[in-house]
């Protein structure tokens, strides 16, 4: 009998997925056009359609590794098709991250794939790999999101392109940091479980389904939110992209507050 994940339709790229890299071609298209009266609006279109991209991309990436593993449910459940409506429930999984991108210019994991454990062969690692293929998605994004950047090849490139960029990228810095801290429910705790004795794991359980709550409390307190934001900025540096860059491209996001004027920048 063939597997769960032999069949064609469960690979096969979901339309919606497909609709929104269209959306994202277009709206960067119209970004990179410039035409004053829509280059907000387009930006917002661009940002949220690259966030969604990217969201379904880091799902993909736990589903694919868990299907290589051993986990063949992960074809039946649909998580191999890209669709953003199959990553659990959308409100949690996309509405959710993309209100947290427009209230605070936050990439917030979201989504979710249920792996079945017990499927997975080849030891410990293979769980810890699974969990950090996510986040991994983000920080590769973010690389390839810079590269204008750190190739110096920003030079005749639109500012409001260039800064929509910077503030995707920054969603992508951000998405791959928070993921990794080693907090029950995250990612970052996904790779150090199997590595745990069963009274720890037995011990951190109960927090599982707060985690991000307890970790976006811990971003209210200001010197925390401090370090948090230093180190977001020092990473994006590292990869050519300013911090007037990534603010510029939050204020063109915000079209809803005006369009920043008479914008240059260095380079540019």
């Amino acid at each position: 009998m063939a597997s769960a994940s032999s069949h064609p339709e469960h690979h096969r790229i979901s339309p919606v997925f497909l609709g929104l890299a269209a959306l994202m071609g277009v709206s960067g298209w119209a970004v990179w056009s410039g035409r004053a009266q829509v280059t907000g609006f387009a930006v917002f279109l661009f940002v949220v359609s690259g966030w969604v991209i990217s969201l379904c991309l880091h799902e993909y990436a736990h589903a694919r590794t868990a299907l290589h593993a051993g986990d063949v449910s992960v074809g039946a459940k649909g998580y191999l098709t890209l669709n953003p409506l199959r990553y659990t429930h959308a409100l949690l999984s996309v509405v959710l991250p993309v209100l947290f991108v427009i209230m605070g210019g936050i990439g917030l994991p979201g989504g979710a794939v249920y792996i079945e454990r017990g499927r997975i062969r080849g030891g410990r690692w293979k769980h810890s790999l699974i969990s950090a293929s996510g986040p991994l998605t983000n920080a590769l994004l973010a690389v390839l999101l810079t590269a204008p950047f750190w190739l110096d090849a920003m030079e005749d490139v639109p500012v409001a392109f260039r800064t929509a960029l910077a503030f995707l990228a920054l969603l992508q810095v951000t998405a791959a940091l928070l993921n990794l801290l080693p907090v029950p429910g995250l990612d970052g705790y996904g790779v150090i479980e199997p590595w745990l004795s069963a009274g720890a794991r037995r011990q951190a359980e109960p927090f599982a389904p707060y985690g991000l709550l307890i970790v976006f409390g811990c971003l209210w307190i200001p010197a925390v939110n401090d370090v948090f934001w230093d180190a977001i900025d020092a990473v994006l540096r590292s990869l050519g992209v300013s911090d007037l860059e990534t603010y510029l491209g939050l204020e063109y996001f915000r079209f809803w507050e005006g369009e920043p004027q008479n914008v240059h920048l260095p380079g540019g």
